[in-house]
This record gives structure tokens, C-alpha cells and sequence, in this order.
């Protein structure tokens, strides 16, 4: 004993010395960044570039080192102006998306707008995205009005004016150009005046009115003349030699094509480029050298950890030691036991081979379960899709609710061991309490006629429009309750009553009441009932169940932090209550169901192998597939894989894996041997963690287990795909 406190004690002298201590230097000022920044904008402005981006990279620095959010928003856009101008539109969008993000960790609104609108230029003048870049311009003007800054959106109408008339687009972009001149009096100023002018002399050249738009023109260079803007100067001489071209005028044409080049000339001669470009190197070095910093401080904070580690281990090897002699010990004087010992080895046996078997027809029910629901979930939406007259009909909402719901549950009883270890995180999604509860009610009309039973719903008209929180998970235990209610209840009522419980800043409680006047639970049953696989109360010929909905439910409500309470008489029915808090944002709420609206369409056509035996599958999977302008084949097995990819070449292949003849990891598997470097993703119903290992080793790049959600499998299409490209594959 001695010995081991002088080690422990050893231990914790060398833990209390393992850390040391890291000199930091002072912060600079914010006021001293503020001028910085000021000082690089000017050289912008002034078209000094590179000593803009060598004074913009000491801002962003000390921003840096203050963590600053809002100057180092404000060092990246001034960064990505100075690339945008030198041309180099790939590293400005980089550094403005930089920008963007550390803005949106602020509330200055009008750097949003700033950085937005920039963005916008980007990609409607230089990317040529236009769809794109008017949806940032879009957004800018959102973030002007949150400010009240009518300036701002006076200066984003010119933008977008600009970015229809630039493809051509006149008609569509009048009305902005319309905007502009109902309030050039009120909001106009020499830095648009230029702009404006250039702007409605090509309309009035597309409109032929050359007379008005040659005046337009010719005051737009006046105003460029008096002003310090030579970019825009430069750009009206552009285009009104464009509309000196059109009426035939090439002698003048000429002369205004000439004083573009000459502006062009003067503002982006090959002395700053080249000077701007090795300002601009130091500064990508300091993000690579940022990186490399943060690489570091990690790779010391491992070692650390390592040294303790060993110490761990030297411990455990010591105590392991020990423990085995006991172990040595107690076999020599417990032999006596050795017939006792080999029944416990047999009965162990036999309980481990149980549990296997066990394991298996779960896993095995697990397959059997998701493949025809992936057929059900699938065949809905297409239906849905192809007969827009079925979106109302309450029947097919019911059949595609009632799909998702017990897809979840079956995955809630498969992974009912992850429940308890608080492994399952609960998520986020906008809903309605309303819309939920009756989507569940007629869901369950069924099972309520077949009793003769009314389901009566009462929600608070105090609870909010809309709510933040786990939909299905409340779902799931709403079902369970109201189900297990509408099974032990004939010729009866059903009620589910939502209250408003107590408002906590954004949370608000819910109080739920899901209450029946059926058979009754005795008192003696109520400590059981919330156990798994346990049916009171019932008769074989009655009611049918796994007796896991009410664990399900005491489990579900745990990961909210909630519990559930009973009231419950024999012949005078029963009531469960419990609250759940939910989140009220509309702010949050309104980016939530913008995130939800995903563009699946892609671009490119991309060609798509599909290797699956079931018939229904490969229609649906085909159907998602081509719905998003893919090119798709299917074969029904392995065999018929290697057969057309000797024939033809394949951007991706979706590969199932319990088939016939040869299964997906053995195909896999050929199809790597002869050559064939096309990604691979496993299409299966099995569960993930089961074959995770196998598919890999097999060749596979990826697994999606069915049924999935059409955006997760686009997204790994998109990036396998782009990733192979890359490769050269």
C-alpha cells in the first residue's frame, strides 16, 4: 500500500506540471484596425492596389488576433475588392464568402448588404451565373430594408438594371431601371449618376429611340468627366460606341472604343498587377500559415494527451497485472467448482448463441421491413408527382405519414439500445402542432372506425403558429398514445388536448393530454406497463402489438427531458399527460424552411448504373434518378453489372446488395478487378453499422440505406462524381 500512494502521488506531481504557460502579446486597438481598414479602402478607391492589400492584410491580423468578427468581415471585403478589380474573380469570391461569414456571426446588417451585393456582381457580371447573382442581390436588399437604408436599395436596383441589361434581358430589367428614376432625386448621387445615365441610353437604344439615347449617353460621359469614377466612365464609352456601331456611325464608334481602352489603360497598368500580385501572395500566405498554426497547436495538444496517455497505460498494465494474479489465486482455489464452472460455460454458450441468433433475425427483420417500405415511400411521392389532382387527397397523406412513421419506428425498436444511451440527438425542424396532430388523427382514422370510437382534438389558441423541435420524435409518441388509446376503447371518445403550459424566453412549454374512456389500466398493472415487451390488460384475440410503444414513449420523452404521468381506473379509462418545450423563432424558423427548399436539378447529365433484382425498387429508384435530368440503365444483378460495363462507361453505379446469383459485395468486388475505377454506393435496406467494413473493403465508396431522403443521395452523387473527375478517373 506504501508503494502505491508514493506512485499516485508521483502521478499527480508530473499531472500538475504538464501544462506551462503562453506569453500573448497585447491586442491592437479596434480604433487603430477601424483606420487601417480606412486607409486600405482609400488605396482601393484610389486604385493603388497593391498597398491596399499590404495594409488590408495588417488589418486583418490584428483582427485576427483580436477576434474581431466584425473588422475581420471588413478586412476580407476590402481583400476581395482589390482581386475583383486585378480580375482575379476566383480568390475575390473566395475572400467575400470569407467575409460573409465571419458578417453573419455579427448584426451589421449593412456589411451583409455590402458583402451580398458584391457577391451579386460577381456572379451576375463576371461568372455569368445570373440566377445566382440576382438572388444575392435579393437578399441585400432584405438586409437594406432591416436597416431602413433606402439609399442601399436605391444602389442595388441600379445593379440588378444593370445585370438584365447586360444579357440582353431589357424588358425584365426595366422596372428596376424604372425605380431608379421615380427616386434619382431622392436617393441619386454621383457615385450612380454615370450608371444611371449609361444604363437608360441602352434601352432607349433598344427601344430605337436613338435621339434620347444618344443624350443619355452624352451626359453620362459628361458626368463621368467631373467625377473620380473612371471604371464607369469607361464603360459608357463602351457602350455608347456599342449604339454608334448600331446607327452606323463607325467614325465615332471608333473614337469613343479608343478612350475605353485608354481608361482601361490607365487604371490597370502591368506595374501595379505584377505589385498587387506579390502583395497578394503574402497574403495567401498568411492563411496557409494560419492553418498551419492551428495544425500545430493541435499536433501539441496530441502530444499532451499522449503523455498522460502512457502514464494511463503503465497504470493499467500494473493494475491488469495484479488482477491476474487474483484471477491465478481464486482458479487454484476454486477448482473444486470446476463441474459448477463448466455448466456456467455451457449455459453461457448457449445465451451468447441466442444472442446471435437474436441479432440476426433482427438485422434479417430489418431488411424485410425497409425494402417494401422504400416501395411504399417511393411509389407515394411518385404518385403525388405524376397526378398533382392526388396532392389534397387526405388518403394518400395518410399512407405516405403512416409510411415515414413506421419506417421510424422500426428503426426506434432496432436501435432501442441507443435510446437508453442517450446516443439519439434530437433535431430541429419548423412545424405546426396543428398540422401535426391532424395528420396523425387521420392517419389513425382506420383503427378509430373500426372501434367505433371519435377522435376529439382541442389545441390552445395562445400556442404559436409555428414551433421549432423534434416533429417526428413528438410524432412517434403521440401515435403510440393515441393508438394504444383507440385499441382499448370501443363505441368511445378519444381526446387530445394541447394547452399552453408557461412561456421561458423563446421556449414554450406544451402540456398534452391524450385522454380515453375505454377498458382502464388496474393499479397494480401501472409500474409495468412502461417496461418492454410487457401487455396488460389484454386479450389474444383483442388487441395485437410488440408491447414496446409505451417503453418507446417514456424513452422518447427522456431525450426531451420529460416525463410522462398516468390516471388511469378500471372501466373508467385512462389519461396520459407530459410537457415538451419547444422553441418559438420566427426569425429562426424562416432560415429552417429556407434551408429545407434544396434545387435537386443538376446541371449535368450524368450516367448512372443501377444494379438491383427488386422490380418496384428499380422503378422507384429509377424514377428519382431521372427526375433529375440523370441518365439511368438498371441490370438485375452482378452478372448483368460486368456484362454492360465491358460495353459502356457509367459516371456512378448504385449497387444492392442481397441479390441472387451474386451478391453486391462480390460485384463489387469483379468489377474493381477489371479495372473499373467508377464510384460505387451501396443501395441497400441492411443497416449501415452491419456493413460498413465489408463494403468498403469490397471496393464500395459510400452506403445509403433505403429508404433515404432524394437530396442525401444527390449530394453523395454530386461530390463522388466531381471527386472521380478530379482524379482523372
Amino acid at each position: 500500500m506504501p508503494h502505491i500512494r508514493i506512485f499516485l502521488f508521483t502521478l499527480l506531481f508530473l499531472n500538475c506540471f504538464s501544462n506551462f504557460a503562453v506569453a500573448q502579446s497585447e491586442p491592437v486597438s479596434e480604433a487603430r484596425i477601424n483606420r487601417l481598414i480606412k486607409e486600405a479602402w482609400d488605396d482601393f478607391k484610389d486604385s493603388n492596389f497593391e498597398r491596399s492589400l499590404i495594409t488590408s492584410r495588417v488589418a486583418l491580423n490584428y483582427a485576427t488576433a483580436a477576434k474581431n468578427d466584425n473588422l475581420i468581415a471588413k478586412a476580407y471585403k476590402v481583400i476581395a475588392g482589390n482581386y475583383n478589380e486585378l480580375s482575379e474573380i476566383d480568390k475575390a469570391l473566395f475572400f467575400y464568402n470569407k467575409g460573409l461569414y465571419y458578417a453573419n456571426k455579427t448584426d451589421n446588417d449593412s456589411l451583409k448588404y455590402s458583402l451580398h451585393n458584391n457577391i451579386g456582381n460577381i456572379y451576375c457580371f463576371e461568372k455569368k451565373q445570373f440566377d445566382k447573382g440576382i438572388d444575392y442581390y435579393q437578399k441585400s436588399i432584405a438586409y437594406s430594408l432591416k436597416t431602413n437604408n433606402s439609399d442601399q436599395i436605391y444602389f442595388t436596383n441600379v445593379n440588378i438594371a444593370w445585370a438584365y441589361f447586360d444579357i440582353g434581358r431589357f424588358d425584365a430589367g426595366y422596372p428596376y431601371l424604372k425605380f431608379v428614376g421615380d427616386h434619382v432625386e431622392k436617393y441619386g448621387d454621383a457615385s450612380t449618376e454615370i450608371i444611371v445615365y449609361m444604363l437608360n441610353g441602352m434601352y432607349s437604344s433598344y427601344k430605337n429611340e436613338n435621339t434620347a439615347a444618344n443624350s443619355y449617353f452624352l451626359k453620362a460621359i459628361a458626368a463621368g468627366e467631373n467625377s473620380d469614377e473612371k471604371s464607369d466612365l469607361s464603360y459608357t464609352h463602351l457602350e455608347y460606341s456599342k449604339f454608334l456601331t448600331k446607327i452606323k456611325n463607325y467614325k465615332e464608334a471608333y473614337k469613343h472604343l479608343v478612350k475605353f481602352n485608354e481608361i482601361t489603360e490607365e487604371l490597370y497598368n502591368q506595374e501595379k498587377l505584377k505589385k498587387a500580385s506579390i502583395a497578394g501572395f503574402n497574403l495567401e500566405l498568411d492563411e496557409y500559415k494560419r492553418q498551419i498554426d492551428k495544425i500545430e497547436n493541435e499536433k501539441t495538444s496530441q502530444s499532451q494527451s499522449l503523455k498522460k496517455s502512457r502514464i494511463i497505460v503503465i497504470l493499467f498494465i500494473l493494475t491488469s497485472l495484479i488482477l491476474l494474479f487474483l484471477i491465478v489465486t481464486l482458479i487454484k482455489n476454486i477448482g473444486f467448482k470446476k463441474k459448477h464452472n463448466l455448466e456456467l460455460l455451457e449455459a453461457k454458450e448457449i445465451a451468447e448463441e441466442a444472442s446471435l441468433l437474436k441479432t440476426q433475425f433482427i438485422s434479417t427483420i430489418s431488411h424485410e421491413l425497409r425494402t417494401p417500405l422504400y416501395g411504399v415511400v417511393g411509389i407515394t411521392n411518385m404518385l403525388l408527382e405524376e397526378h398533382k389532382e392526388l396532392s389534397q387527397s387526405q388518403h394518400l397523406s395518410a399512407l405516405k405519414f403512416s409510411a415515414r412513421y413506421l419506417l421510424s419506428l422500426v428503426n426506434d425498436i432496432l436501435q432501442i439500445n441507443k435510446i437508453e444511451e442517450n446516443k439519439v440527438v434530437l433535431e430541429s425542424l419548423t412545424f405546426n402542432i396543428s398540422d401535426e396532430i391532424t395528420m396523425i388523427k387521420n392517419s389513425l382514422s382506420f383503427l378509430s372506425q373500426k372501434n367505433n370510437n371519435k377522435i376529439n382534438v382541442e389545441i390552445d389558441d395562445y400556442i404559436p403558429e409555428y414551433l421549432i423541435g423534434d416533429k417526428l420524435r413528438l410524432g412517434q409518441i403521440l401515435m403510440n398514445l393515441v393508438s394504444n388509446a383507440l385499441k382499448f376503447t370501443k363505441n368511445g371518445e378519444v381526446d387530445i388536448i394541447v394547452k399552453l403550459h408557461k412561456i421561458e424566453g423563446k421556449l414554450y412549454y406544451l402540456d398534452f393530454l391524450i385522454r380515453d374512456n375505454g377498458v382502464g389500466i388496474a393499479a397494480v398493472d401501472q409500474n409495468k406497463i412502461f417496461e418492454k415487451f410487457v401487455q396488460v390488460g389484454r386479450k389474444d384475440e383483442d388487441y395485437q402489438g410488440t408491447g414496446l410503444g409505451l417503453s418507446i414513449v417514456k424513452r422518447l420523452l427522456g431525450l426531451f427531458g420529460s416525463t410522462i404521468t398516468l390516471e388511469s381506473d378500471l372501466g373508467a379509462g385512462t389519461a396520459f399527460s407530459f410537457v415538451i418545450p419547444f422553441e418559438h423563432d420566427p426569425q429562426k424558423t424562416k432560415k429552417i424552411i429556407e434551408d429545407i427548399e434544396v434545387d435537386l436539378t443538376s446541371s449535368e447529365i450524368y450516367k448512372i448504373l443501377i444494379v438491383e433484382d427488386n422490380l418496384i425498387n428499380q422503378l422507384v429508384t429509377k424514377k428519382i434518378i431521372e427526375k433529375n435530368n440523370f441518365v439511368c440503365k438498371v441490370v438485375d444483378d452482378g452478372f448483368g453489372a460486368l456484362t454492360i460495363l465491358e460495353k459502356e462507361r457509367f459516371d456512378l453505379i448504385l449497387m444492392d446488395i442481397n441479390m441472387p446469383l451474386m451478391n453486391g459485395f462480390e460485384a463489387t468486388k469483379r468489377i474493381r478487378l477489371l479495372g473499373v475505377k467508377t464510384p460505387i454506393v451501396a443501395l441497400t435496406a441492411f443497416d449501415k453499422d452491419e456493413i460498413t467494413d465489408e463494403a468498403l473493403s469490397s471496393g464500395m465508396n459510400d452506403i445509403i440505406v433505403k429508404p433515404f431522403e432524394p437530396v442525401k443521395l444527390f449530394k453523395i452523387i454530386n461530390y463522388l462524381i466531381i471527386e472521380a473527375k478530379n482524379a482523372g478517373f
